[in-house]
């Protein structure tokens, strides 16, 4: 229960330390794969909202085309000289790339709530095999046994198995 209240807790009370920079280093690289994605996410949205309005001071994407230059694709800043193949294909890019890092957003969370769930069933596990004995007075033996064939004059045969703690 110690694992559901702060992560790292259960493999702290179970006296695994080891395992504590791992349960932290997944949330920490899933901590900053949700800023990075979200940071980028919102600079597409805004790029993209940028590009599809018709105010000029709105330009936030010009930084982000980088392969061509404003007055091929701008109609709003260069109506006159921009080519409307380049402004759509301009547009479908940044909208791809909203898709892309929101999609990658999303996975982030998953993956944090995924992790954490991992980390919680690992403390658990963990502390419901700390009392298991695994000493060797535990033994298998296999060994013919002879029972009766009901119905036979003669003996049957049969194998059983005999475990002993």
């Amino acid at each position: 229960m110690l694992a559901v209240a702060f992560p790292g807790m259960g493999q702290i009370y179970n006296r695994k330390y080891w395992k504590l920079p791992f349960v932290y280093a997944g949330f920490g690289a899933l901590i900053y794969s949700l800023s990075f994605n979200t940071q980028k996410y919102n600079e597409m949205m805004k790029a993209y909202q940028d590009f599809t309005d018709v105010i000029p001071e709105t330009d936030s994407y010009i930084p982000l085309v980088k392969w061509a230059e404003p007055p091929e694709y701008d109609p709003v800043l260069y109506p006159e000289s921009y080519d409307p193949a380049n402004a759509s294909y301009v547009k479908d890019n940044l909208i791809e790339a909203v898709d892309y890092y929101k999609r990658y957003r999303d996975l982030s969370i998953i993956g944090m709530a995924a992790w954490y769930m991992i980390t919680i069933l690992d403390a658990n596990v963990d502390a419901s095999l700390s009392n298991f004995d695994v000493t060797n007075k535990l033994n298998v033996q296999v060994s013919p046994l002879q029972l009766p064939v009901p119905g036979s004059i003669g003996a049957g045969f049969n194998v059983s198995l005999l475990y002993t703690f």
